[in-house]
């Protein structure tokens, strides 16, 4: 499969430039032992979001859990998303998603969920237990991110007392928050790769509103 997009955006470069580029190839940093988090940034097409947008808030909720090669994830998908306008390029766009993560991580089979919300699926910062998951979302806000530095991981999980994000001490400042933009892709290195037992990524999704809905796409080793 070809990895070019027909939608790609400009180059926006964080304090850490070696993490997000706008080209897919970006992905082989999360290799590099420093990096819990790399960041190809594109930006997709209106149609497809317009599409994307139509299906969510004419279809019902959606909710896909599959195992999937990069051979028959275009299928697979295809199947679930009946007559939807969006059904053949998003079904295609994961597909490609699907094998460039194969490809990376020289696996045959991925985990795949591809879910619609309306309210934050894990609200406050964590760890994934995991070696490494892909996340994008295609519509909607997308996933905040905290840098190892300026954060106390003893904070996380009961650790914060039950006290919000923001008061619970896991960071200086609220600005310090770091925000994915809809339709980039992301690989996100957990506790569960080797040598970061005590780096994973610390995430959480974003806070939306009473009308608002995202499409997520996560894909994990099986």
């Amino acid at each position: 499969m070809s990895l070019e997009h027909d939608a790609i955006s400009e180059p926006v470069y964080s304090q850490e430039s070696s993490f997000i580029e706008n080209q897919p190839s970006i992905l082989t940093n999360i290799y590099q032992p420093e990096q819990n988090i790399a960041i190809w940034q594109r930006t997709l097409p209106k149609s497809l979001v317009a599409d994307i947008n139509h299906m969510l808030i004419e279809g019902r909720p959606l909710a896909l859990v599959l195992s999937v090669t990069p051979k028959n994830a275009a299928d697979k998908i295809r199947n679930k998303l009946d007559d939807y306008a969006c059904a053949e390029i998003l079904s295609e766009d994961i597909a490609l998603i699907v094998d460039m993560f194969c490809c990376l991580f020289d696996v045959k089979e991925v985990g795949l969920r591809l879910t619609s919300l309306d309210s934050p699926m894990c609200p406050k910062f964590h760890v994934d237990h995991v070696p490494c998951r892909l996340v994008t979302t295609y519509v909607g806000r997308a996933t905040e991110w905290l840098a190892n530095e300026g954060i106390d991981r003893r904070k996380l999980g009961g650790g914060g007392l039950g006290e919000p994000d923001h008061l619970s001490g896991l960071m200086n400042s609220e600005s310090t928050i770091e925000k994915m933009q809809m339709g980039e892709v992301a690989l996100l290195k957990g506790s569960g790769w080797q040598g970061n037992e005590n780096a994973g990524l610390v995430h959480r999704s974003p806070n939306i509103g009473p009308h608002e809905r995202r499409l997520l796409l996560t894909l994990d080793f099986i």
